[in-house]
């Protein structure tokens, strides 16, 4: 499994809307949390190695109503 971070910027008044929809309905979701700045939401997901990155963002990510914009984090190694 390959782990990802995906940023989310939300419509203004959307965020937990967004964020209940995202854990509700992606499967591949681990957790969501609401963070300060410029994005509103960080969401960590679980891929299968062999899943298309970009096209599980845009394609089922970026489907989710009220998201205005997203950028990903790739990640390599988890260091405990």
């Amino acid at each position: 499994m390959q782990a990802i971070f995906i940023m989310v910027k939300c419509e203004l008044g959307k965020a937990y809307d967004v964020a209940a929809e995202i854990v509700d309905k992606i499967e591949q979701v681990s957790e969501v949390y609401s963070i300060s700045g410029q994005y509103d939401l960080l969401v960590k997901c679980y891929l299968s190695r062999d899943q298309d990155v970009g096209h599980f963002v845009t394609g089922v990510v970026q489907q989710v109503p009220h998201i205005k914009d997203t950028q990903t984090i790739i990640t390599f190694n988890a260091f405990t």
